[in-house]
């Protein structure tokens, strides 16, 4: 089989007849023991005996050999394979198992290729698909030139995009692309890259490697940089003066025409424009901001963040209830939502959002009802903490375990806390600030799972309910909040290894009750309560320049929601702001199921 799980049939494959287990087990012994096997191997003088019906049940090539000459001939001499791969395709044939490593998957691929063993060929796409790295992901994707596996082929395209930067830093096999390779490569949306200025210094490095042969090519390549979107000065300084640029003809047109369109970015800004050199690649990682207070009710409204574009885009589902004061966490490919008030009820309840399939289900409820629930993910599993349960705040924890569809409740906090939020950061949890009921907090804790205990850390230099708490840069951030008489901007930072908290630059707007995550290495912050109305407005924050910035503002006013960050969707054009000729009004459409059948509580 090719998930590496103990057989039950002698087929992985609809391609392959298959047989019951026992069948296979008495089969092997017989050949084995050499009992009624009517058909001899020949590889190199080397030979096997076995069964022509099993070898039939695992391979087309078998079923035709055998069929010409059935009662015929029981030796057969196979060239242009070598006896260790026969002998594993035979063992294979009766077992159902290979043992797949790096020293003989490539030659096995290739045998299995030979013989139309598919089930062989799935094993190792799946062994090379989880040993893809930075330093052979281009040598499997040419690999997949020569046999037909199209998921491996994907896989390897994919990694190759979404790690294109330290990939062509680290790989050799990078600068062995050919010229149509890597054009292919740099030419598309998916191409994860934050600056183009990336996509250019790896055109230069690939030249580098045989100048005289390659230099010819700047032309072609530099057409597939999104030159319009580079810093200005960059553009001037390092790619129109460069050599490569200057002495070649064709480069002169892509170079008019990139400083026409940047012209046209600083006088009428960002467009859905379909010329290549300002549109921009697709995001990596989505930040997605669900439910929250809006307009003196909750909504149900979830939007999503294409940082690449700067445009949020609208995906409610009209069949979602409105939800507020809820936890939102991502893990294993699903978005989870957890508690939070409808201004009825206060909620245990628990749903997932399935963002492939676009589909909601209903898994395994809490202990305790939690709105103003603090939510965090460590070591695969989802932790609620504290909350407000409609009476009385909350000190305990509980953590959700999604193989098993279950809540546990571990080690409760020192203090009751509404109204906090936690992160995780080097295999613990962080929690800091909220309500307890008499007064808004300036303590934190941090949790550690080996020893199932928390501790107190360093106090921050603010009271904080309704605040922003995320690991960036290798440490805790604690962003606005509520201090019982004030809406804050003010920004702290907490050092783990020194148990000290350090000042960050204020944000421009103060808030309480928003959204925060790290995306592509910036801190963002979105909607809240600002002291005298809910607000759309979001900015984010890089540690670099040390600065905030403005960002796109969402699309309707609202506090009390939750965010979390997908990475990797194979299907995100339709969470991404439009890209000409890439999508074109794209309905999501998404279904609620109420069913927990698959999931045992």
């Amino acid at each position: 089989m090719d998930d590496g799980s103990e057989p039950t049939t002698c087929s992985s494959s609809h391609m392959e007849k298959p047989m019951s287990t026992m069948n296979c087990v008495t089969f092997n012994e017989l050949r084995l023991e050499g009992q009624f096997c009517d058909v001899i191997i020949s590889v190199n003088g080397v030979e096997f005996i076995a069964h022509k019906n099993v070898l039939c049940t695992c391979s087309h090539y078998f079923r035709a050999l055998f069929t010409r000459s059935w009662n015929a001939t029981t030796l057969y001499k196979i060239p242009g394979i070598s006896p260790a791969m026969m002998q594993l395709i035979i063992e294979y044939a009766y077992t159902t198992t290979v043992p797949v490593s790096a020293d003989n998957v490539e030659d096995l691929l290739a045998a299995a290729d030979q013989f139309n063993v598919m089930g062989i060929i799935r094993q190792c796409c799946e062994f090379l698909k989880s040993q893809l790295c930075l330093e052979n992901c281009v040598g499997i994707y040419r690999l997949t030139n020569y046999y037909y596996c199209p998921d491996l082929r994907e896989a390897a395209y994919m990694f190759i995009f979404h790690h294109f930067k330290d990939m062509c830093l680290v790989s050799a096999e990078f600068l062995d692309l050919s010229v149509n390779e890597l054009n292919q490569i740099i030419e598309k949306d998916e191409l994860n890259v934050n600056e183009e200025e990336v996509v250019f210094e790896a055109i230069l490095r690939w030249i580098a490697h045989d100048v005289p042969n390659r230099r010819q090519h700047i032309a072609v390549l530099l057409s597939k940089v999104r030159l319009a979107l580079m810093q200005t000065d960059y553009f001037m300084r390092n790619v129109k003066s460069h050599n490569y640029v200057k002495d070649n003809e064709e480069c002169r047109g892509i170079i008019r025409n990139t400083l026409l369109e940047i012209s046209e970015l600083n006088v009428f800004g960002p467009s859905d424009s379909g010329n290549l050199l300002r549109r921009p690649r697709l995001p990596y990682t989505i930040l997605f901001a669900i439910g929250g207070w809006s307009t003196g009710s909750p909504t149900n409204t979830i939007e999503t963040y294409d940082i690449r574009a700067d445009e949020w885009v609208n995906i409610t589902s009209e069949h979602e209830s409105p939800l507020a004061y809820h936890g939102t966490a991502y893990l294993k490919g699903f978005i989870y939502v957890i508690g939070g008030f409808d201004t009825t009820d206060y909620f245990n309840s628990v749903k997932r959002f399935d963002p492939l399939k676009k589909t909601w289900q209903e898994v395994a409820p809490m202990h305790s009802r939690r709105c103003y629930v603090s939510v965090a993910v460590l070591n695969d599993f989802i932790y609620a903490m504290g909350g407000f349960d409609g009476s009385r705040r909350l000190s305990t924890v509980e953590r959700y375990e999604p193989e098993t569809n279950q809540w546990t409740l571990i080690a409760s906090m020192h203090e009751r806390r509404s109204d906090a939020s936690a992160t995780t950061l080097r295999d613990k949890v962080y929690i800091c600030g909220g309500f307890n009921g008499y007064e808004y907090l300036n303590t934190a804790e941090v949790y550690d799972p080996t020893t199932d205990s928390w501790t107190y850390i360093t106090r921050m230099a603010h009271r904080r309910g309704g605040v922003g708490v995320i690991a960036y840069r290798n440490e805790v951030y604690a962003v606005g909040g509520f201090d019982g008489a004030n809406r804050l901007q003010s920004v702290e930072a907490y050092n783990p290894v020194a148990n000290v908290w350090r000042t960050v630059p204020d944000m421009f707007s103060p808030r309480s009750n928003f959204g925060i995550e790290v995306v592509d290495d910036l801190l963002f912050v979105v909607g809240g309560f600002n002291g005298f109305s809910t607000t759309f407005n979001a900015e984010c924050y890089n540690d670099n320049s040390n600065e905030w910035y403005d960002i796109r503002d969402m699309g309707i006013y609202r506090s009390a929601l939750s965010c979390c960050v997908v990475p990797g969707l194979s299907n995100i054009v339709e969470y991404v702001a439009s890209r000409d000729g890439y999508k074109d009004n794209i309905s999501v459409e998404v279904k609620y199921t109420s069913s927990t059948g698959n999931l045992p509580v």
